[in-house]
């Protein structure tokens, strides 16, 4: 049996996965999971194809169901996906809002594209942005809900580099703002360290393992301790690589948890 517990959006939202389920046939790709992510909470997931990550986001997103097990996430939930997904007929502003039924819409389109740095793009259409114009539509369009639990699936992974830096840089400002927990699924190690609080490594449905990323929030991959999380990460991931020498205390001390259920 399963059981979906959505929260009052009144009360505090954590998220809190027990003894999850999820197959298709005989495979399980969610097995027994249990996972917690605290109000305003940064998590990145990692893992490998097929490891079972882009299936939980979708569990937790209430886009596809769990076989057994217990889901609890909050009633103010928001996706964004590595494609916008934007409906190409209607304007950017009206993208924002779409399915929303709110009093002063178009003003609380304004607000959210002009957060995301798109004032100017109001009345633009989806074929007219490019592809970072398009992603930021798409986040308006989750903030727009104020949710309790945003989720991101790899949305910045067919950006060009200097996209991808200005949209990091953009998500932990609109984090710090609107305090959501948030959960990243990704294949960029750089990336979850850059942005998360914490590093979950997903593999064959289960925790594997978890690190705590224990460095200032002005963070570039040239601080002290990056390299050595980066290395202890890829190896999680089977990528053998050496830690730098000078690094490897920070490895030691980094809070590394394996997930007791897991």
């Amino acid at each position: 049996m399963s059981s979906i517990d959505l929260l009052d959006a009144s009360k505090p939202a954590p998220v809190q996965l027990r003894n999850v389920v999820r197959q298709f046939g005989q495979q399980r790709v969610i097995d027994a999971l249990d996972l917690d992510i605290a109000p305003g909470e940064f998590v990145a997931l990692l893992g490998a194809s097929g490891s079972g990550k882009t299936t939980l986001l979708r569990s937790l997103a209430g886009l596809d169901s769990i076989d057994s097990g217990q889901l609890r996430v909050p009633k103010a939930r928001a996706a964004v996906f590595q494609e916008p997904r934007l409906m190409p007929w209607k304007r950017a502003w009206k993208n924002v809002i779409l399915g929303l039924r709110i009093p002063d819409a178009k003003a609380r389109a304004v607000q959210a594209l002009t957060e995301v740095g798109l004032a100017h793009r109001l009345e633009a259409y989806p074929a007219t942005l490019s592809g970072g114009e398009a992603q930021r539509v798409a986040l308006a369009r989750g903030l727009v809900r104020e949710p309790e639990l945003l989720l991101l699936d790899e949305p910045f992974a067919a950006l060009d580099a200097l996209t991808r830096i200005r949209m990091h840089r953009l998500i932990i400002e609109l984090w710090r703002k609107h305090t959501p927990a948030v959960l990243l699924v990704t294949h960029d190690v750089d990336e979850a360290i850059l942005l998360a609080d914490r590093v979950i490594v997903l593999a064959n449905g289960k925790i594997a393992e978890q690190l705590s990323i224990d460095l200032p929030r002005a963070r570039d991959t040239g601080q002290p301790g990056f390299q050595a999380i980066r290395a202890r990460l890829l190896n999680l991931l089977g990528v053998e690589v050496e830690a730098p020498a000078v690094a490897q205390h920070s490895v030691a001390s980094n809070t590394v948890r394996r997930f007791a259920h897991g």
